[in-house]
């Protein structure tokens, strides 16, 4: 009976052996698993850092093309004024002299109105009215053209209104008399005509 007793009991030891063997064996996979997993995830750190790196460099390439194009913008808008400066500066090269001409020929326009009494005066005026002609057809030349003014609606970019008046010959808004003449070089005004308008 005693060795029956410990048969059994010798049979439940192995058993339970048996059992904390298998358990351990069991969480020996367990921690093997865990092992696997810890590296699987190192090894895929790499690939998520070159993944991010490659981000920033696009980033810094989409950055450096941006940089390009403005550049580029503004160098093409540096030569296209440059260009504009150029040809305005051609167009235009005379105005300062013409500015200063202008003067001398509104004293011969007066001095050509003076009626002659004599044949010195006539022979002298006839002179006067060749140097003005001369003048005017080098102006014309260079592009300059007189404002039209008398019976012409006012415009404030080619007139200068100096006096007002009231005639029922014209218009409201009418210039009715020019006091001096203005002058346009191409499409620039040099100097605008000073001039009467109608109310």
């Amino acid at each position: 009976m005693t060795n029956e007793n410990n048969n059994t009991i010798n049979e439940e030891v192995e058993i339970e052996s048996t059992e904390q063997v298998e358990l351990t064996e069991e969480n020996t996979g367990e921690t093997v698993v865990g092992e696997e997993t810890s590296q699987e995830a190192a090894e895929v750190n790499p690939v998520d850092k070159y993944l991010q790196e490659i981000e920033e460099l696009k980033n810094k390439l989409e950055e450096a093309d941006n940089r390009y194009l403005r550049l580029q913008a503004d160098f093409d808008n540096f030569r296209r004024r440059t260009r504009l400066d150029q040809e305005a500066s051609e167009k235009y090269r005379a105005q300062k002299l013409i500015a200063d001409l202008l003067p001398a020929l509104d004293n011969f326009e007066r001095a050509l109105k003076v009626e002659a009494d004599n044949e010195q005066t006539k022979s002298l005026l006839q002179g006067m009215d060749m140097v003005y002609r001369g003048m005017a057809d080098a102006l014309k030349k260079e592009g300059v053209e007189p404002i039209e003014a008398v019976g012409k609606e006012f415009d404030p970019h080619l007139h200068q209104a100096v006096m007002q008046g009231e005639d029922d010959n014209f218009g409201s808004n009418i210039i009715t008399d020019e006091f001096q003449k203005g002058y346009l070089l191409k499409d620039r005004v040099i100097r605008p005509s000073m001039v009467k308008v109608n109310q």
